[in-house]
């Protein structure tokens, strides 16, 4: 008798220490998302701050009306986005700080290094689409992340805002290739076209 007791005991205990192993893995967990999906948040609100001041650049750069046009619209919705970032940090209850985003500082120092490299026209301007086109796609990727994040950890007013910017993203990267496949890369290919005639 004595000894089921101490074997019924010992299941009891030990089913309760299984239990409570199991416990704090679940809420490490979350807490990992949580702390995954706040500091994204600070990468990309560096990233929006880094690209609202290399879009003047490259808008200098262009020469391309309709380019010109998609990336002066582009900067305004950044800067848009950057106070909308700034609301999401507000809603999860933390304040908005900026991380470096490594990504994003490579992608800028890529596109400078195409602007630089480049004569000036439609050559110039097909290489600053196609650095506006990797932000872009860097961009839909992170926000599409971020969006997923927000909504398993239940903050669904958070992921709302974030889905606008990812739309926003979508549209920009649209545009883009819309500008490039309307004119500037035939006009760049025939250009090329033309120096090997000349050459």
């Amino acid at each position: 008798m004595k000894t089921a007791q101490k074997t019924a005991t010992k299941k009891s205990s030990s089913n309760g220490l299984k239990q409570k192993q199991s416990m704090p893995q679940h809420s490490q967990e979350s807490t990992g998302l949580r702390d995954l999906f706040e500091d994204s948040l600070k990468d990309i609100y560096w990233a929006e701050k880094a690209l609202s001041k290399a879009l003047p650049k490259m808008i200098k750069k262009a020469t391309s009306p309709q380019l010109v046009a998609a990336l002066t619209d582009h900067l305004a919705v950044t800067e848009e986005q950057v106070t909308r970032l700034e609301e999401v940090f507000g809603i999860i209850g933390i304040k908005a700080q900026a991380k470096k985003c490594e990504a994003m500082d490579g992608l800028i120092r890529e596109g400078n290094e195409i602007m630089e490299t480049t004569a000036e026209g439609v050559v110039r301007d097909a290489g600053i689409i196609a650095a506006g086109q990797k932000v872009e796609h860097y961009e839909i990727a992170t926000y599409g992340t971020l969006c997923a994040f927000a909504k398993i950890l239940g903050e669904d007013e958070a992921a709302e805002l974030l889905l606008q910017t990812l739309n926003e993203e979508k549209e920009a990267d649209d545009k883009l290739s819309e500008v490039a496949e309307g004119s500037i890369n035939l006009k760049a290919a025939d250009e090329d076209a033309d120096e090997e005639d000349a050459g």
